[in-house]
Formats: C-alpha cells, structure tokens, sequence
C-alpha cells in the first residue's frame, strides 16, 4: 500500500505538471496568433506535458519543495518566440510572456469555482462520496496555479515577469536590463530560494490573490 506522503507527492506532482503545461501551452498559442508561427511548428501548442518538461524546473525542484517544505513552484520548458515574426514586436511580446501567468489566474479562477460548488454541498453524494478528496484537488489546484502566477511574475529574466518588463522598458534600457539580469537569472532565482527571500517576496502578493479569488 502506498504511503500517504507518496499519494500527495504524485498528486502534487500531477497538478503542478498540468499547470505548467496550460502555462506553456499559453505562451504558444499567444505567440502563433500574435504571427510568430515558432512554437507550433515545433509542435509547443499542445496539453502533452511530454513537449514542455523541463528536468529541473518541472521535477527536481519541485520534488525538493515538497519534501523540505517550501512553496511548490516549478517551470518548464521555455516557449521559443521570434519577436521579429510577431506583429507588433516587443509589445506583442510582453502579452506573450504575459500569457503563462494569465493561465495560470484562469486555472485558479477554475479550482475557487469549485471549491465553491463542492463546499455548498451542490455535488452531494451521500456519506463515503468522493466530496473530500475532490476539495482537496481543488484546493491544491488553487492553490499551486497563484503561486505558479505570482513566481513567474517576479520580474527577473528568464521568468515571464522579467520578460514582461524588458518588453516595457525602452530598447535602451531593457537591453541592458536584458545583458545585465538574464545571464545571472538562475542564479538569482537560486539565490532566492536558498536564503528565503522568495517567500518574502511571493507572500504578500499571494495572500492577497487569495483573498480576491477565494470563494
């Protein structure tokens, strides 16, 4: 019989990686409409998590944020976007980035839904019905898809925040936002992680979408 810890890692693990593949999938559906034709040809439109895994961002981290205890947070693959092939260059660029954590909003919006179908009692099965198991999904799905919106908005590169940014500063300056940050954007994202700062960070803006989003 599987240990109730590995039950909740797998399904941690199988929400997060859904998330992460709407969020990707967002990106190249985003970028194929606005012109760039890119990451569809490389077959990036799609809700296969296969095509979007990234070994680091989309399975090791988030396994050891689950065993150490920290937030589940995660990425994936990076969409490739040729900001020449879009329509309006880098400001169509900056909705691309935007996209992923839009999506990533929307799922959540999704899982408050119903969480509030599930706790008015509206899907009531009788005694032993699926009912807690389904709020805990929901709530899980909620909860993993504002911390995935909120992190990705950090505006550091290679995150969407730090994408979204440098498609809003002028070309001056978000070419050297670009050569100064995106080199060291891992390291910082680390950095982050390993002193704490990231919940500092993620906290506030966190709580308050689940305030507004909550049922």
């Amino acid at each position: 019989m599987l240990d109730f810890n590995v039950i909740n890692l797998l399904a941690v693990f199988l929400v997060l990686l859904l998330s992460l593949t709407v969020h990707e999938t967002a990106h190249a559906w985003t970028a194929d409409r606005l012109g760039d034709p890119t990451a569809r040809l490389l077959g990036r439109i799609s809700l296969n998590p296969v095509v979007h895994v990234d070994p680091i961002g989309t399975v090791i981290l988030p396994l050891v944020a689950f065993s150490t205890g920290a937030p589940i947070i995660g990425w994936a693959k990076p969409v490739p976007v040729d900001i020449a092939s879009l329509g309006r260059g880098r400001r169509d660029f900056v909705l691309v980035a935007a996209a992923g954590p839009a999506s990533n909003i929307a799922l959540a919006v999704l899982a408050s839904w119903a969480l509030g179908v599930l706790e008015a009692g509206w899907l009531d099965i009788g005694d032993g019905g699926p009912e807690p198991v389904l709020h805990w999904i929901a709530r899980l799905a909620f909860q993993v898809n504002l911390l995935l919106a909120v992190f990705n908005m950090i505006p550091v590169p290679p995150l969407d925040g730090g994408n979204v940014l440098g498609g809003l500063l002028p070309v001056t300056l978000s070419n050297s936002f670009d050569r100064l940050l995106r080199p060291y954007g891992f390291l910082i994202l680390y950095a982050l992680i390993l002193t704490g700062t990231l919940g500092t960070i993620i906290g506030p803006p966190y709580l308050f979408l689940t305030w507004l989003l909550r049922p």
